[in-house]
């Protein structure tokens, strides 16, 4: 789908550190991607951390990259031409993709605390995530997206409750075939799940010259968490 005025989308995501693209995909296509997506996971699937992150984080999201499982079936969103030249008004020439990361919650989960997906020690090195629904988000199902506008200008996530609610904080519902934009830095977290399931399909992608392990250390408003290592490199009181 072509986007128009892609320079105002561009200067808008730069002033909020997100943004909203209501139905751009298909419905057909997003049910396709929730059939396969259940159909990994099942009913009952396992947490892919250990307790101490699950419990430290607050973070109960269960990963899945199909791409790299060659189903190609989600290259058809990697590839829309709308979406790769927004992605270049945001990112600039030479941005590129990094991975797409399927994300399943069960019923009753906590969803997502606080968070940064990269360290915000430089403004220009980032991830930008594009993240893409395939079913409606409500308030009767939870987990609706939470974020707090302009704050990937505010640097480090502050220290405090994992949960706790900011004043300027804005609660983003998408529905089916939304695009949600979302700075690295962008402080967000996501409410808990009361409805069957929440699935969401992050599409991570980063500026040229950015490092390919960009999002590998997570910041948490308790901790700065190393996926690759799958440790705890900062504890912040």
């Amino acid at each position: 789908m072509a986007i128009l005025n892609q320079e105002a989308l561009a200067k808008q995501f730069w002033q909020e550190g997100y943004l909203v693209l209501s139905g751009y995909f298909n419905k057909e296509l997003m049910d396709q991607y929730n059939r396969i997506i259940l159909d990994h996971f099942g009913d009952d699937p396992a947490y892919a951390h250990d307790e101490h992150f699950l419990n430290k984080s607050q973070t109960e999201v269960i990963p899945w990259f199909p791409q790299q499982q060659g189903m190609d079936t989600f290259d058809t969103v990697e590839k829309d031409a709308g979406l790769k030249q927004l992605s270049e008004a945001i990112m600039g020439e030479g941005w590129y993709s990094l991975y797409c990361m399927a994300m399943f919650s069960r019923k009753g989960s906590k969803g997502q605390a606080w968070h940064q997906d990269c360290v915000p020690s430089k403004s220009g090195i980032y991830n930008l995530n594009r993240l893409v629904y395939t079913h409606d988000i409500s308030e009767a199902s939870g987990g609706q997206l939470i974020v707090v506008p302009g704050s990937h200008r505010r640097g480090e996530l502050t220290v405090g409750k994992v949960n706790e609610d900011f004043s300027d904080q804005r609660v983003l519902a998408p529905n089916k075939g939304d695009l949600v934009l979302i700075h690295g830095h962008c402080w967000h977290r996501v409410a808990p799940v009361e409805g069957t399931y929440r699935v969401s399909i992050n599409y991570r992608s980063a500026a040229q010259h950015t490092p390919k392990d960009v999002t590998d250390v997570c910041v948490y408003r308790n901790m700065r968490y190393r996926f690759s290592t799958n440790s705890v490199v900062e504890e912040r009181c």
